[in-house]
């Protein structure tokens, strides 16, 4: 959860430079194909991302055969938790060089929202698979997800 978590605000500040980002290019079509490829590259790499992230989760949790129906529907969750942030960022990208700051503004809220929304998934498709593990797999959930520990070391380095 924390590799999605820093995949989500990586992403969150890869799509604000990119929205900030002016783009010199002579025409309007080349300017348009050579964003398409980035955003696809952008894409690319963040679903590489997400699809490591779910194996090191599906390793720390030592998933057994028996549990592998319910970790199928925790990664479907979050690969489709990833598409629906693509799909938001890649909006926000893709309407940066017209937006006023209100519509930026907009879109950054609608990027929260997604992202809200896809962890208000991903704990009801955990609850599931949560309540079929055993003690030491859901001790090792509890430390993967836990966020103070991240939070408190971010504040101790400042």
């Amino acid at each position: 959860m924390k590799l999605i978590a820093a995949v989500i605000v990586s992403t969150l500040v890869f799509g604000g430079a990119v929205a900030q980002t002016s783009n010199p290019s002579p025409s309007p079509r080349a300017s348009a194909a050579a964003s398409d490829t980035a955003m696809a590259n952008s894409d690319a790499k963040r679903d590489a991302a997400v699809e490591k992230h779910i194996g090191q989760l599906h390793t720390t949790l030592k998933i057994t055969p028996v549990q592998e129906v319910q970790w199928n529907e925790v990664a479907a969750t979050m690969r489709e938790n990833a598409k629906d942030m693509d799909l938001a960022i890649d909006k926000r990208t893709a309407n940066a060089p017209t937006a006023t700051a209100i519509d930026d503004l907009k879109a950054y809220a609608d990027i929260a929202q997604t992202h809200a929304n896809g962890v208000k998934k991903l704990a009801t498709a955990f609850s599931g698979l949560y309540s079929a593990l055993s003690d030491d797999q859901k001790k090792a959930a509890d430390e993967a997800f836990n966020h103070r520990s991240h939070e408190s070391k971010r504040v101790a380095s400042r």
